[in-house]
């Protein structure tokens, strides 16, 4: 070979390896050709399988078409070994050359051939004018053939240069391309937190940035023995519920790639069914490519991205290099969401740790919730707290001290036992315990600042209750009435904790009734950027006032859900208290049962109210909570059913003697219930079958029906009709 590895490369980037007429080269032959007046001129370079006539004019077929010469060992051979010109006047009397197959077997006579030079200087071909007879080369033809040779390399390598331009672009743009790639990767993954985030981001990149049509992410299972899809909703079509999870010796491409670590690409459907059979029938024989791509953090698989293109598609570089990019920052996004999920954790542990139980009290329904911030796996400042003072008061505490950090948790920890503290030992009013832990919070050098809101609730004389509160720049508390209605109890809020310990402090005081729920909580329950404090508390009671019918356990939640959202900025504390209604007969004595009645509004609507209601006035009696939760899930059936199927009005009754309790549903159609067995596709009919195996007893009580031969008689509408489904459950 003439010319080596790396010249054969360039001339095939040129588009000069390959045996094909090339114009600019046509011209320097027929230029020969014309002015030294020979009959026949190329340009040629060399190849591996022979010469390449890049230029050709004159030469005899199939040469001149096919613009190749093969055969080994031949003149034009000997020019770009020496890198020097050839010229003689016949080579049949040269010994060097006259054995050769082109002056052997083709009659070629006189030669003069100058070497064509690449970007390195190396020969890799020639410009040479052949003559069937000799000929003697005069020193203008010699001329001529050197500058047309040097035009020959000039027009080489300035070819050579324009590729490597080119190339040097292409590079540029591929390197650019992924530089970006993995920049829009890094800062997309900067802010997934969570696993549903990761894949969210997941699912964008590989549809927007890789261009894949589906996207499926699977997490090994916490035993190792497997891999599951966390959801399909990503996924090709069709896709099989039953491959949601695969063992990772199963003969899939999901396992393989999870049991090996080693990346999957299969360029069509066929390939993919060719390597694993068995999924054949499983899987969607329209798509086309698929990759596997195993996400490993500290030398272990922890996961698998899954890819499908609608076409069929071969890995190059630059995609094999993208797909391996999401799978490597996917992995550190894992390791950094498992890491925060799991501070996150510890710190609720911890935060709830600090938080104590809310105490119970008869007639008053509590329950309270802690959400830490989501932006961050620090515990915070913010509290909640209860103490029962005696049999009829009870202080209630909430306060947000300044701060997302340890440090705002420790301080709060300490204000928050101070407080708790003060109020059992102190039969002060809200403001005096203020100011005695704004004095203590100074005295001790906790230098605490904060906000917090202390109210004390007890009996003011028949169902009725006395709430005083004190607020320490705090939002206002909330009472959520009976009647569904919303007042915020807003007053001049005093200064905040931590400022100026002697500041003077005052008490309000408002009344609270059988139904009416008081709503504690701290600023970023509803707060958000760039709306006054008027706007999130109007948006805070509009959204207690659509929640009148929840029940207290479930409103505090609720209402977090319902107005934090998922990139919760700051912590949120919420505690209820609702004032239970009792049974107006007082609690069941010997011989005497307790009893209510309430009428409903016939909307079920009114379902959940009256289900409290029932649930109030059997607390009143002492009934457990165990047995209470069965009693509701009986109440929720009859009610819902008296609603659904009868006639208005509607009346319930609670009813409790020492032994059994009973609750009643009464409404003015006469239509039994029936007991049926429905299908587990149907959404209702099971009311009655839940009164039979829970109820210690149920039935159905007519009214206003004659008994047999008498006569009706009386005045019209004397006599109200209807039913009572009524069911009994024993207290012993």
């Amino acid at each position: 070979m003439p010319t080596d590895l790396q010249a054969l490369r360039d001339l095939e980037h040129v588009g000069l390896g390959a045996p094909t007429a090339d114009e600019a080269f046509d011209r320097f032959a027929r230029l020969v050709r014309r002015h030294l007046k020979v009959p026949a001129a190329v340009v040629y370079f060399v190849v591996p399988q022979g010469q390449v006539l890049a230029g050709s004019s004159g030469m005899p077929e199939p040469m001149q078409s096919n613009r190749m010469l093969q055969y080994p060992g031949t003149l034009t051979n000997v020019i770009a070994t020496r890198g020097e010109p050839v010229v003689t006047s016949d080579a049949r009397l040269d010994p060097l050359l006259r054995d050769n197959y082109l002056v052997r077997e083709m009659g070629l006579v006189a030669v003069a051939g100058y070497p064509v030079f690449d970007l390195r200087g190396r020969a890799v071909g020639a410009l040479c004018a052949v003559v069937d007879e000799p000929r003697e080369w005069s020193e203008d033809d010699r001329a001529s053939l050197a500058d047309l040779a040097a035009a020959c390399t000039a027009e080489l390598r300035l070819r050579a240069e324009r590729e490597r331009a080119r190339r040097i672009q292409q590079t540029a743009v591929r390197a650019n391309r992924r530089s970006r790639f993995l920049l829009s990767l890094s800062e997309a993954f900067a802010n997934a937190n969570t696993m549903d985030q990761v894949e969210e981001v997941i699912v964008e990149v590989s549809t927007a940035g890789i261009g894949a049509r589906y996207c499926a992410f699977a997490l090994m299972d916490a035993d190792g023995r497997g891999i599951t899809y966390r959801s399909l909703v990503h996924a090709e079509p069709q896709f099989p519920q039953r491959l949601r999870q695969a063992k990772l010796d199963d003969q899939r491409p999901l396992a393989e790639a999870a049991r090996t670590g080693r990346p999957l690409f299969f360029r069509s459907g066929d390939e993919l069914f060719s390597a694993f059979p068995d999924i054949k029938d499983l899987c969607d024989p329209d798509i086309g490519a698929r990759a596997f791509l195993p996400v490993v953090t500290s030398g272990a698989v922890v996961a698998v991205i899954g890819l499908a293109w609608d076409r069929d598609r071969g890995p190059d570089k630059d995609s094999y290099a993208l797909q391996t990019g999401l799978a490597h920052y996917t992995g550190h996004a894992l390791e950094r969401a498992r890491l925060l999920e799991e501070r996150r954790e510890s710190a609720k542990t911890l935060q709830r740790a600090m938080l104590s139980r809310l105490p119970e009290v008869p007639h008053l329904d509590m329950a309270a919730t802690y959400s830490p911030a989501t932006r961050s796996d620090q515990i915070g400042g913010d509290w909640y707290d209860a103490v029962a003072v005696d049999d009829d008061a009870t202080m209630f505490m909430i306060g947000d001290v300044t701060g997302h950090d340890m440090r705002a948790a420790a301080k709060m920890g300490q204000l928050r036992s101070l407080l708790r503290a003060f109020a059992w030992s102190h039969d002060e009013s809200p403001s005096a315990l203020l100011s005695l832990l704004d004095k203590a919070n100074s005295g001790l050098g906790l230098l605490a600042s904060g906000t917090a809101v202390v109210a004390r609730l007890e009996r003011a004389g028949g169902a009725a209750y006395q709430l005083t509160w004190s607020t320490a720049g705090h939002p206002p508390p909330l009472v959520l009435r009976e009647d569904g209605t919303v007042e915020r109890l807003s007053v001049l809020p005093d200064m905040m904790l931590g400022v100026r310990p002697t500041a003077k402090r005052t008490d309000h005081v408002t009344t609270l009734y059988p139904g009416d729920t008081l709503l504690l909580y701290t600023d970023g329950l509803a707060e958000q950027r760039g709306t006054t404090p008027d706007q999130w508390l109007n948006r805070l009671q509009k959204t207690l006032g659509v929640l009148g019918d929840t029940a207290t356990a479930a409103l505090p939640v609720t209402l977090v859900r319902r107005l934090a959202s998922d990139d919760q900025r700051d912590d949120v504390a919420v505690l209820a208290v609702r004032v239970r209604a009792a049974a107006p007969s007082g609690p069941p004595s010997l011989g005497r049962p307790a009893t209510a009645e309430r009428k409903l509004a016939p909307s079920l609507s009114d379902v959940g109210p009256a289900r409290i209601w029932v649930d109030d006035v059997l607390e009143s009696c002492a009934v457990p909570m165990a047995l209470r939760r069965t009693v509701m899930l009986l109440t929720s059936e009859v009610l819902t059913n008296a609603v659904d199927h009868g006639q208005a009005p509607f009346t319930a009754t609670v009813e409790v003697d020492m032994e059994r309790l009973r609750v009643g549903v009464r409404d003015s159609s006469t239509a039994q219930p029936e007991l049926r067995d429905p299908t587990v596709t149907e959404f209702g009919g099971r009311g009655v079958q839940f009164l039979e195996r829970l109820a210690s007893r149920w039935g159905v009580d007519r009214h206003g029906e004659p008994a047999e031969g008498q006569h009706r008689t009386g005045r019209r509408g004397s006599r109200r009709t209807g039913k009572t489904v009524w069911f009994e459950l024993d207290l012993r």
